[in-house]
């Protein structure tokens, strides 16, 4: 998980000019990703564009909206990777009252053979890259 924090934290330092980020951000902000010692191995790359996005609303100062949920591997060029475990995030996702989930194109299929009760009243995004997650979530 420490790996999938340090490629969200390269990336979005990296690709932060698109988007207008002072670097003075990077160079003058403490930032502590905290990866607990105890989380799941294979839980953590599936956090990268959540912790990518959470830097970038920091940066640009927009709040991320409280009803949307997200996963999906974030590579250091900024493609978003499939991840296991749909079934169960879309789950969690609902239990936690999300309206929208951000999932990985690549798990289109499987989010498509869940059942219709699983899926109902969730909207849902498939993504190819980081950039996508931008324009959805914090407009930019």
């Amino acid at each position: 998980m420490v790996e999938s924090a340090n490629i969200a934290y390269a990336y979005t330092k990296s690709m932060s000019h698109h988007y207008k980020v002072d670097l003075s951000f990077f160079r003058d902000t403490q930032i502590h990703l905290h990866v607990p010692e105890g989380a799941t191995p294979k839980d953590g790359p599936s956090a990268g564009i959540t912790m990518a996005l959470s830097l970038m609303s920091l940066a640009i100062k927009k709040a991320v909206p409280k009803e949307i949920a997200m996963t999906g591997e974030l590579t250091v060029t900024g493609r978003v990777l499939p991840i296991g475990g749909v079934r169960e995030k879309i789950i969690a996702a609902k239990l936690v009252k999300k309206k929208k989930v951000i999932l990985p194109i690549d798990n289109k299929r499987d989010f498509d053979e869940l059942p219709t009760y699983v899926k109902k009243g969730i909207k849902t995004y498939f993504v190819k890259n980081f950039p996508e997650v931008l324009k959805i979530v914090l407009k930019v």
